[in-house]
C-alpha cells in the first residue's frame, strides 16, 4: 500500500488526502523508522488544508508515539480548532480528551 501512495505522489499527485494517507500507512508499519516519515507526511496534509481535522489528529497521535509532547499538544490544540471550526464535534472531544491526558502527564 505505501509503494503505492508513494508512486501517486512521485507522479505529481499530491493532496493533504494522500499526505493523510501515507501518514497513516506509515503509521500502520511495524518499522519504527517509519514515524519520522508518517510525522513528515502528515505535516504536509495539515500544511496543505489546515482544517483536516483526522490528519491533526493522527499527527498528533504521532508526535506521541515519537516522544514529542510539545509538538503533540500543538497538533491537538490545532486539530480542535479545525474540527470546531467544521463541526466535527466527535473529532474535538477526541482530542480534547488526548491533550488533558499530555497536560496532566507532563505537569
Amino acid at each position: 500500500m505505501i509503494e503505492n501512495f508513494e508512486a501517486m505522489l512521485a507522479s505529481g499527485k499530491d493532496s493533504a488526502l494522500l499526505r493523510f494517507s501515507l501518514g497513516n500507512a506509515y503509521m500502520q508499519s511495524a518499522d519504527a523508522s517509519h514515524l519520522t516519515i508518517a510525522i513528515t507526511h502528515l505535516c504536509a496534509a495539515v500544511k496543505q488544508d489546515s482544517d483536516y481535522s483526522a490528519a491533526w489528529k493522527l499527527l498528533g497521535k504521532a508526535y506521541v508515539a515519537n516522544a514529542n509532547i510539545d509538538d503533540a499538544k500543538t497538533a491537538y490544540e490545532e486539530g480542535i480548532r479545525a474540527a470546531n471550526a467544521k463541526g466535527d464535534k466527535q473529532a474535538a472531544k477526541e482530542m480534547t480528551v488526548f491533550l488533558k491526558r499530555l497536560n496532566n502527564v507532563s505537569n
